[in-house]
């Protein structure tokens, strides 16, 4: 049976006030996406200059935070592609890893707002927060290549690269987040769908982020969950199951499972919400900012309280 965690409260109620906390502002998220979905658009290896120019813009956004990137290239179907990483060094347990990644690829059709753009812009807003604080266990942002078909759960997945590289390496990566459509929220009645039986234990509005493990990855999302309705009232669900059920394992948070770690994934719940999944149509105009600025301001004192620990 899937692991239910408490339902938590609607989109309106105002999270915690904190005079302290930096905030991730709702246009920054917006011009993001903007740049990815609408001025590059579809961006993957059947679109080269575009993934690059994808992959350019990260990198550039990157480097005027601070942080020097660290590009890792590779040959996917003889086309050139590359996972792109930075680094906030931990200062007490600089061997300990907090990894949190989004892909920067697109479907081949789909100008790719929410898929992934989103997932990008929120990473690059919370590297920008971590850029200001010291970490006490080392934090990798990195930005992959590849997810989507025709190389996903295949050799040249991006982050299955990685992850091999990592184990290869020992890398002692203690939790991997992976930052998947987040921009999608509303609280129509009967807006969420489910796997069958699912939608007994959850709710039937499509207004909460979702925290998706497996169940050896249990414990390490506990304490995300914690940590996030700790610094925030926004509505959160969690479910800890089977990789084999639909959308459970369908993004980079599965290449770490097959290597062995621990790792889950952050999303609006994709397909199950969003109608303009893999279409055309997902375009920036979709997305509801100011709930996903709510969202992505939550999931970096997240990080932050799990990264200072």
């Amino acid at each position: 049976m899937p692991l239910i965690l408490a339902h938590t409260p609607a989109i309106h109620e105002a999270p915690p006030s904190d005079g302290k906390a930096l905030r991730i502002a709702q246009e920054t998220l917006a011009a993001h996406v903007r740049i990815l979905a609408d001025e590059i658009g579809e961006r993957n290896i059947f679109r080269p200059a575009a993934l690059q120019a994808a992959a350019d813009y990260i990198a550039e956004t990157w480097r005027r935070q601070g942080y020097t990137v660290d590009t890792q290239p590779y040959t996917a179907r003889g086309a050139p592609c590359a996972n792109l990483e930075v680094v906030r060094p931990g200062k007490q347990r600089p061997k300990e890893i907090l990894l949190i990644g989004a892909h920067y690829d697109s479907v081949r059709g789909s100008p790719g707002a929410n898929d992934n753009g989103s997932g990008v812009a929120a990473l690059l807003e919370i590297s920008r927060q971590f850029a200001l604080l010291e970490p006490a266990m080392t934090v990798r942002f990195v930005a992959f290549v590849n997810e989507e078909p025709p190389f996903f759960f295949r050799k040249e997945m991006g982050s299955l690269v990685y992850a091999k590289a990592a184990k290869r390496r020992g890398d002692d990566i203690r939790l991997m987040i992976s930052l998947e459509m987040l921009g999608c929220y509303q609280d129509t009645p009967g807006s969420q769908h489910y796997p069958p039986l699912f939608r007994r234990f959850y709710p039937e509005r499509g207004n909460f982020v979702a925290f998706v493990s497996n169940f050896r990855s249990r414990g390490m999302m506990r304490d995300t969950v914690a940590a996030f309705r700790s610094v925030s009232h926004f509505p959160a669900e969690s479910l800890a199951t089977f990789s084999w059920i639909p959308g459970v394992a369908w993004s980079d948070h599965d290449a770490f499972w097959r290597q062995g770690y621990r790792a889950l994934m952050v999303t609006d719940t994709a397909f199950y919400r969003y109608p303009y999944y893999h279409t055309a149509e997902d375009t920036p105009d979709k997305l509801n900012y100011p709930a996903f600025a709510r969202v992505a301001t939550a999931l970096s004192r997240t990080f932050a309280a799990l990264s200072t620990r």
